[in-house]
């Protein structure tokens, strides 16, 4: 991906907060930001927008716009990355009222193998168990849905998904409590609910 922040400071070894400080008057400081989290963020966006060329464009615009506003930066104790989060979420949401349609996000094996981990016994034992799982989670709410990219595919945790998403960390515990219930209770709903296995609705 093409970018123009390739050059970038060879520090390692400094915190990211170190770097923003750097970044505010020198461009190489951010250059070495952009390093450490655009594949994370193109990860992020492909998953929202479903296609290669509107995730590069949109990964560029948040480099971009954090680029731009970097001066106006305030530490308040959350990571950086999830600053540039924010900044995805915003695009992304814009990109799809653009086009006028809402992409289901497509969180395939991945979260079908992280959910599992969820639950007493396996939930998934084979394909069409995992499929029938997708399913059920392709009907959840767009935000809900997004919780789960975060957490399962980005791995972000509780505290760092309540600053994407505008909450805190016990609204964000309750969400996702309440979104394992909400795919039990539609997968129990659907003719194949004898055959299923029960998410576990314990709180992370």
């Amino acid at each position: 991906m093409k970018n123009i922040f390739s050059r970038r400071v060879n520090h390692p070894e400094l915190e990211d907060r170190e770097l923003v400080a750097l970044a505010k008057d020198d461009a190489e400081a951010f250059g070495e930001l952009y390093a450490r989290y655009v594949k994370k963020m193109y990860s992020y966006i492909f998953h929202r927008t479903g296609n290669t060329q509107d995730a590069e464009d949109l990964t560029a615009k948040v480099f971009i716009r954090a680029y731009s506003h970097i001066g106006n930066y305030v530490d308040r104790g959350a990571p950086f990355q999830a600053w540039l989060y924010r900044i995805a979420h915003n695009l992304v949401a814009n990109w799809h009222r653009d086009q006028a349609r809402r992409k289901i996000i497509a969180l395939d094996d991945y979260v079908a193998h992280s959910l599992q981990s969820e639950a007493p016994e396996r939930l998934a034992e084979d394909v069409e168990e995992r499929d029938q799982l997708m399913e059920a989670v392709r009907r959840l709410p767009e935000e809900r849905q997004q919780l789960l990219l975060l957490k399962f595919i980005e791995q972000l945790s509780n505290a760092e998904i309540g600053e994407i998403m505008g909450r805190t960390e016990g609204a964000i515990k309750s969400l996702y409590h309440r979104t394992l219930l909400a795919l039990r209770d539609d997968m129990q709903r659907t003719p194949e609910a004898g055959q299923q296995r029960r998410l576990d609705g314990t709180e992370v």
